[in-house]
């Protein structure tokens, strides 16, 4: 007869021990002990998950490595980090960049300056082996920064942004660390994945080259990109209880894993806050199971996100019970009337960026 026998997977999940042994191993070295493996060619990076309000994963930079945390962006397109020469106050709290330690380093001379949402950094380009996932990329393009003033970076529990968007984002001239793996035959397919994990510090993962199923349920959604600059999709419309609230007609959404929220125009955004709970932002978390859903139609498919969130803001409340909106009313710099489609929504939808068919992936996270 046959006795079922527990796979390692199976027996670290009871334990409680899997993330930890994910973590302390890199995915790519894992993977060979663990059944339900994709394969060569795909590459897994650990990403820690900072109150669901941002996720690290730590790359490495020149020879021998020298290591930082790093949010992965599809919302931009660039990597930097901190240089040991910058003295803003937010550079003396992190980590920083030495390029006399680097035997591989090559400075380009030229000048960079970057503006992102709430924040701006500057500083000068340079090139060096940049390891993630265990893969390493060879003479890749970063910013080292000079200043990042303000108090955005200082606070972050970051060092700098490893962007993931397409190369028209980046800097004139350079290739993003995407595309130079790509280039280089590091990976199986040209695509890319995310799995954010929801309240919990560990267990989220980028994948670079191949996508795991065990980490969604049912089939992928395809949707082509609209412009490939941003991860930007067209959307059909947004609408609570089968009533339009936003996006009437259409409208464009960017997918960006270096946003928390879920943002819009604040008109219409106002509609939806409105239509939930009074244009309350707050409420009771015994009454968010009443609430409820909003619907995103995206390319004819439905995709319902909880009216309520209850990301790490609610720590900051005196109220433990404290529930806050998923949503800001913001419109974006360079495209007004678009949506921003941020970690509140791709923790619940495992997401694939797959640059060979310029086309987005979706299915419920598993």
């Amino acid at each position: 007869s046959f006795r079922f026998i527990k796979s390692m997977r199976e027996n670290l999940q009871e334990n409680n021990v899997l993330d930890d042994y994910l973590e302390k191993y890199p995915y790519s070295l894992a993977y060979k002990f663990l059944d339900n493996s994709p394969g060569p060619g795909v590459a897994y990076e650990p990403m820690r998950n900072y109150l669901d309000v941002s996720y690290v994963g730590i790359v490495s930079l020149g020879t021998p490595p020298q290591d930082f945390k790093v949010v992965l962006d599809t919302g931009s397109a660039d990597l930097w980090v901190p240089s040991v020469y910058c003295r803003s106050g937010a550079c003396s709290d992190h980590s920083s960049f030495d390029p006399l330690r680097s035997s591989t380093f090559l400075l380009s001379g030229q000048l960079f300056h970057l503006v992102y949402g709430s924040a701006a950094i500057s500083g000068f380009l340079a090139y060096d082996t940049v390891r993630i996932g265990g893969l390493v990329d060879v003479a890749q393009a970063f910013g080292l920064s000079l200043q990042e003033p303000g108090n955005f970076m200082k606070h972050a529990a970051f060092d700098g942004i490893l962007g993931l968007s397409y190369p028209s984002l980046a800097f004139p001239g350079t290739t993003p660390v995407f595309d130079n793996l790509w280039r280089q035959g590091l990976m199986d397919q040209n695509l890319f994945a995310f799995y954010l994990s929801r309240n919990e510090e560990k267990g989220s993962v980028l994948m670079l080259g191949g996508v795991d199923p065990s980490y969604y349920s049912g089939q992928l959604t395809w949707v082509p990109v609209s412009k490939p600059s941003y991860w930007q999709i067209a959307m059909d419309s947004i609408s609570i209880n089968g009533k339009v609230m936003a996006c009437d007609g259409g409208c464009q959404g960017i997918i960006d894993t270096g946003t928390s929220l879920l943002s819009g125009p604040p008109d219409h955004v106002l509609n939806i806050q409105n239509q939930v709970r009074g244009g309350a932002y707050v409420v009771d978390c015994d009454t968010v199971d009443t609430l409820p859903d909003i619907l995103f139609t995206i390319n004819g498919v439905d995709y319902p996100v909880p009216a309520m969130t209850t990301p790490c803001f609610q720590l900051l409340q005196s109220h433990s019970h404290t529930c806050h909106s998923g949503f800001e009313g913001l419109d974006h710099p360079f495209y007004p009337e678009t949506w921003v489609l941020g970690d509140i929504f791709l923790r619940l939808y495992f997401t694939v960026f797959d640059r060979a068919n310029n086309r987005i992936g979706l299915a419920p996270a598993a």
